[in-house]
């Protein structure tokens, strides 16, 4: 009887397999680029993926503030934050967002992707958010991944 057995993907492992990657946001729906991201910080792609470990890649987001928003979003759709005040809850749209916070809403539409857990939260610090198409992230000789839209 052959015995086959199932590899896990150990912590070392998965930070050897790291690259960097840049994707670029312009005129991307911004659910659709949050979820390459989201899988690509995951290391969905890869045929070492598992659940429980970090084997995703580092994500460099170009062009965040020409990300496209469909529908009424732009106006209609809200994100709080609160200065732990009384009376310091902040709300501000998706476009104005988008105007002079565009990290900040690339940056919490990945995070909702993610699972919540401690994990999560060592991968978001891998995403690397840019308004414009200028980054210093040269010295990593990041790839281009190309748009699955």
């Amino acid at each position: 009887m052959p015995t086959h057995s199932t590899t896990f993907p150990t912590r070392q492992e998965g930070l050897a397999q790291r690259s960097w990657v840049v994707v670029d946001g312009e005129g991307r729906a911004l659910g659709r680029l949050a979820t390459q991201v989201a899988d690509l910080l995951r290391g969905k792609g890869k045929p070492t993926f598992s659940p429980h470990v970090d084997c995703g890649d580092f994500v460099i987001v170009v062009n965040a503030s020409k990300v496209r928003l469909t529908g009424a979003k732009a106006d209609e759709k809200l994100y709080y934050r609160h200065s732990e005040y009384p009376g310091g809850l902040r709300t501000a749209t998706a476009g104005e967002l988008r105007s002079n916070e565009s990290e900040r809403l690339i940056r919490e539409a990945v995070k909702g992707m993610l699972p919540k857990n401690r994990l999560s939260r060592r991968l978001i610090t891998k995403l690397k958010v840019y308004p414009d198409a200028q980054h210093p992230h040269g010295a990593q000789k990041a790839s281009a991944v190309e748009a699955r839209d």
